[in-house]
């Protein structure tokens, strides 16, 4: 038999796969205990530096146990403490100590008292919780907003899709830390990365030569451990369980599940509006199988029944927040003002705004040619796709947070561990969307 023949991986193959995956870890757990030093000494933000003094602590120890894994692969490469296993391990340990220990104990503290210990997202989560308790829908009208003293004004926005209010259920319920919005953040966004990795492992056979297991667990840590997330999640959250659910769709999509690909995507897009265009790449992929409806049939139904009863009981107070607030047209702006490049041209330039909405329209047709031209035919090009064209999108978008990189952050990390356990090409896996 002749042997297959051999291709130069890419640099950040070779730069991920180095000392087998330990010399990325290591490097990932310092720069991010740099990282929240730097944060627990210099952010403005009470509730940042208290995330920073915790997670910066969990990071050293995290990267002292990726030396100590290094130093056993030099003394023997096949040693467990080295291995894949162990690796896990740490991975597992990083994210408790730098995003779910910060966040129990600043939910404790808020519980005994201290009002700086959440962000702003957290309060209007559990208000909206309390809302549609109380009157059937999680949004306040244009009336009430505008009779809310000045300040209060932006908190009673609330610029969810009305899924987001179920996470403010518990709060409504009982006062206690434990029913703290993000602790149950934190909850969905761990049972729905467990059954995306439980998807993308089940019934697998690994071989010497598959990575695919070593690119599922950096696709994890990039969801979990890194530092945009682990702050995110300890902070203000509402933004993990809706990427945990997008990744969980791309896996159930790399499995062969169409439709429940479709139900995991139309449960992020019934919690926030980053799920949307996910969906609709999803449902392209799910064409070009001949699945499409199956998709669509989750993706579009479960955010337009999750829509249906707020539209019944206000429909006013759903465009007011859902629409007219992201638009830029409420009572208050959004102060999301992160210095990207579309911020940047919106407050810099003569007619900013236009220009910058004109370049996102421009990205935006780009994209839909590219997709109706070379539509995703796998879960990589989906994945990808996905990640670029988020990525081009909060980059341009006039009004933007620096969190949402998140989002394009973790699907280009999580594209790799979408291919099949035996790849013969990754290059022909990902050509479509390069």
């Amino acid at each position: 038999m002749t042997a297959a023949p051999t291709t130069r991986r890419p640099g950040w193959q070779r730069l991920d796969s180095a000392a087998g995956g330990l010399a990325l870890d290591l490097g990932l757990y310092a720069a991010s205990a740099a990282f929240a030093a730097i944060t627990a000494a210099t952010s403005t933000l009470v509730p940042h530096r208290a995330w920073g003094a915790v997670a910066a602590v969990g990071y050293l120890l995290a990267a002292l146990a990726a030396t100590g894994q290094l130093l056993a692969r030099r003394r023997d490469p096949a040693s467990p403490p080295a291995g894949l296993r162990a690796r896990w391990a740490v991975t597992g340990f990083a994210w408790f100590a730098t995003a779910l220990l910060p966040l129990a104990w600043q939910s404790i503290q808020r519980a005994g008292g201290r009002t700086d210990r959440a962000q702003e997202e957290v309060l209007v989560v559990e208000e909206s919780g309390q809302r549609l308790v109380d009157t059937g829908t999680p949004y306040l009208g244009h009336d009430a907003i505008a009779a809310l003293p000045p300040g209060e004004q932006l908190l009673g926005y609330t610029p969810y899709q009305p899924g987001m209010a179920l996470f403010g259920l518990p709060r409504a319920a009982v006062d206690a830390w434990w029913t703290d919005a993000r602790v149950w953040f934190a909850v969905g966004t761990a049972l729905a990365l467990a059954l995306a990795v439980r998807t993308l492992t089940r019934g697998v056979q690994r071989t010497a030569n598959d990575h695919t297991g070593a690119a599922l667990l950096r696709g994890v840590q990039a969801a979990t451990v890194l530092p945009i997330c682990a702050l995110t999640l300890a902070t203000g959250g509402d933004d993990l369980p809706v990427l945990a659910l997008c990744l969980l769709a791309l896996a159930l999509a790399a499995a062969g599940r169409p439709g429940r690909a479709g139900l995991a995507v139309g449960l992020a897009g019934a919690l926030k509006l980053f799920a949307w265009p996910v969906a609709l790449v999803l449902i392209i992929w799910g064409l070009t199988r001949r699945a499409g409806l199956r998709v669509a049939a989750g993706a579009i139904g479960l955010p337009a029944a999750a829509l249906l009863p707020a539209l019944l009981v206000d429909r006013d107070a759903l465009v007011e927040n859902v629409l007219r607030f992201p638009l830029g047209h409420g009572l208050v702006t959004s102060p999301a003002q992160s210095p990207f490049p579309g911020h940047l041209i919106a407050t810099a330039l003569p007619a900013g705004r236009a220009v910058a909405a004109a370049l996102l329209l421009a990205a935006g047709l780009a994209i839909a040619v590219r997709l109706a031209r070379h539509p995703p035919r796998t879960a990589v090009a989906t994945a990808l796709t996905c990640g670029y064209g988020l990525l081009a999108a909060i980059l341009l978008m006039p009004t933007t947070r620096f969190g949402y990189l998140l989002y394009p952050l973790a699907l280009l990390a999580w594209a790799p561990a979408l291919r099949p356990p035996v790849s013969a090409n990754w290059r022909a896996e990902a050509g479509d969307t390069a």
